[in-house]
């Protein structure tokens, strides 16, 4: 049977915990985040929520039910701290879903984890990762598929974190309120439990002449969601502007880790002018390897802070080898991926005189084998990876 893969992760109560972490003296408190003058509240506190506010209900009408409510403007970087989390999803696999700005799947199916411990272990750093570099508190819901892992996730914040294991899932959703279901709202839910359907379980009890009067000619389908079945795959959004990528079919199987080291920073010399070029800095680098059975695994790393210079991301190519590349099998294919794309001002600070002198050098570079076909400034591991006289690399740009 298949390990439960598929993870659900979203972030509790996002725009209130946004703000929290920039005025952590309010953690524990009655918070909010909304519009005071005919505005509405975005986002609550579990402690807010817990005395009657809710989203979205009206700010007036929250400060009435909770008078010492504290509501907090719109002021964080929300759209910058969604994309950090979703990069640091990122360094775990290269499947990564963003739904919305708070939630989304990952797929560490393709990650070479061997078993439901291991499972367990990676997303439960990753959950402590979110919080310990960003200070947003997450829930997480591991399943076979994105339905119960969807469910999972919603059933225990905050920080929730809910395993169902393979062949559970109908066993997991039975007892559960009918309301939990996708298409189950605030009307129809009240409809099915005057017709006895409190819990999901009570579909499953259904003959198919009543699932059929109840739910129409989609009954069949419903009743499969019922059931924990969901065929959907995590899908990685392939936008210009999310990733460069670039990978390598070998024509013979290599074995040789310094070879590979020097093809993986050859493929961050391919990407990196192109990423200039295109007046960017990236933060998260993922490795994937390929084996010659066509299983592969990955691994990822962020930066503190993006970056558009190669040798900012050659110190990390080693370390995610060792972690992808755990069975020490003959590899077909390695891939480099950067995401966590940016193209915000770069702050000022102390060190980037010595960074700009080095961009004005990649500049030149870049500029000479351009004109040249690329090959009139190459970095020594270029020559190393070029010795064996294999072809160039094949280049994936954005996306």
């Amino acid at each position: 049977m298949p390990l439960a893969t598929i993870v659900h992760l979203d972030a509790d109560a996002f725009f209130v915990s946004v703000e929290l972490a920039l005025r952590p003296e309010l953690r524990g408190r009655k918070v909010a985040v909304g519009g005071r003058q005919r505005g509405i509240i975005s986002s609550a506190s579990y402690e807010a929520r817990a005395v009657g506010v809710y989203t979205p209900m009206p700010t007036q009408r929250a400060l009435k039910v909770c008078p010492d409510l504290i509501l907090l403007p719109h002021e964080g970087d929300y759209g910058g701290v969604s994309r950090r989390m979703f990069d640091l999803c990122e360094t775990l696999t290269p499947f990564v879903q963003r739904n919305s700005i708070d939630e989304g799947y990952l797929d560490l199916g393709a990650c070479g984890i061997k078993t439901a411990a291991e499972v367990e272990t990676t997303v439960r750093g990753l959950q402590q990762r979110i919080w310990d570099e960003l200070t947003i508190p997450v829930s997480m819901g591991i399943a076979t598929n994105r339905l119960v892992a969807q469910i999972a996730s919603k059933a225990h914040k905050p920080r929730g974190f809910v395993v169902v294991p393979p062949g559970g899932e109908a066993a997991y959703l039975a007892p559960l309120d009918i309301g939990v279901m996708p298409g189950v709202g605030k009307v129809t839910a009240p409809k099915l439990r005057a017709r006895g359907i409190e819990r999901v379980g009570d579909v499953l009890a259904l003959s198919e002449s009543e699932a059929a009067a109840i739910f129409g000619d989609d009954w069949r389908a419903f009743r499969d969601q019922c059931a924990g079945r969901d065929e959907r795959v995590v899908e990685v959004e392939r936008d210009d502007a999310k990733s460069y990528s670039q990978q390598e079919t070998f024509g013979r199987d290599i074995t040789d880790r310094a070879e590979i080291v020097a093809i993986a920073k050859g493929m961050i010399d391919h990407l990196m002018p192109k990423i200039r070029q295109d007046g960017k800095r990236v933060r998260t680098l993922t490795l994937k390897v390929r084996y010659g059975d066509f299983t592969q695994a990955s691994a990822g790393q962020s930066l503190p802070g993006a970056s558009d210079l190669e040798s900012a991301f050659y110190g990390l190519v080693e370390p995610l080898l060792k972690t992808a590349w755990r069975e020490r099998r003959a590899l077909r294919l390695i891939s480099v991926k950067f995401s966590g794309v940016d193209d915000s001002p770069e702050q000022l600070g102390i060190f980037n005189q010595i960074d700009e002198k080095r961009r004005r050098l990649a500049g030149l570079v870049d500029q000479l084998n351009a004109r040249t076909g690329g090959d009139a400034v190459r970095h020594g591991h270029q020559l190393e990876a070029g010795a064996s006289g294999r072809r160039k690399p094949k280049r994936t740009l954005a996306g």
